[in-house]
């Protein structure tokens, strides 16, 4: 079993598109041989402006020659695998290093941390996994009453690398990040509508959608995700509504009502995306619900 980090930011010169693949020199190859068929942790250097730190996990499926470019790699991820954290984890916490194994004899992070590939130690791995995808219902403590979560706060239970691995994988903890990366990427709002509503107990009244679905291989990135509420996305899914590749909002001609579904559309007629261009729709996702899905 071996952990490690892949160092990546969206303007990098290398060709990464982290759900897919993860580009490298030579002079890593050897490193990151030894995480194929484990899991690495993706971190935005700390210099990069608004870093997200650790931010997403993934599983390498194999490494490959990168037969454009002499001496670069690419490392492939498998499909399914990627997980943005729903509370990406910084570098430092207060005083704190985060990843404890950087540091030397003395303290000090030592060079380590300017590796781009580099492995990281099943104790820091897990510390991370745990940090960034948050805990989940199994981790919290049960009431006398059926179905009754407390707010009490748990002991604390000490879960192997292993552990957050399965956690990784789980469908649930899967759905729970999707939803809070795409609602923050979208600022809580309603990407058709453009409504913000939040109910009482402070929750915002908007869903994370998969334009992809999950069980069409969907991932679970939030460039296959958007933000929208009950009734937008029920009519997203059934294909009432759709996307063109600008990002026009699309009407089917068999809504039964489509003067009532444009009324709620939003003015610009265009769906409203994330101010980050990398969070948007990934044209591969809505080409596919637009050719799949909507009701032309």
């Amino acid at each position: 079993m071996a952990f490690g980090i892949f160092m990546h930011r969206a303007d990098s010169i290398y060709n990464d598109i982290p759900s897919v693949q993860y580009q490298f020199p030579k002079q890593y190859l050897g490193r990151a041989e030894e995480f194929v068929g484990d899991w690495i942790i993706y971190l935005q250097p700390t210099k990069v402006r608004n870093t997200k730190g650790y931010f997403a996990a993934a599983k390498v499926k194999k490494i490959v020659p990168d037969h454009q470019l002499k001496d670069m790699y690419l490392a492939l991820i498998e499909p399914g695998s990627y997980l943005d954290f729903g509370d990406p984890v910084p570098f430092r916490i207060g005083d704190q290093i985060t990843e404890a194994g950087l540091l030397n004899a003395q303290g000090r992070i030592s060079g380590r941390a300017q590796a781009a590939v580099r492995p990281v130690s099943p104790t820091d791995f897990a510390r991370i996994i745990e940090l960034g995808i948050g805990k989940t219902e199994g981790d919290l403590p049960r009431t006398d009453k059926p179905n009754e979560i407390s707010e009490e706060p748990a002991p604390y239970v000490h879960l192997t690398a292993r552990d957050r691995i399965e956690q990784l994988t789980s469908r649930p903890v899967r759905d729970r990040n999707f939803r809070k990366t795409v609602l923050r990427a979208y600022g809580e709002r309603c990407a058709i509508t453009g409504l913000r509503l939040i109910n009482g107990r402070g929750r915002a009244e908007v869903e994370a959608a998969h334009i992809r679905p999950v069980e069409h291989d969907g991932p679970d990135i939030i460039s296959n995700g958007i933000a929208l509420s009950g009734t937008a996305h029920w009519m997203f899914d059934r294909g009432l509504v759709g996307l063109s590749n600008d990002l026009e909002i699309l009407i089917s001609r068999q809504a039964n009502d489509a003067e009532a579904i444009r009324s709620m559309i939003n003015p610009s007629r265009a769906l409203l995306t994330p101010d980050r261009h990398s969070e948007c729709p990934h044209p591969e996702f809505v080409t596919w619900h637009r050719e799949k899905c909507f009701k032309h």
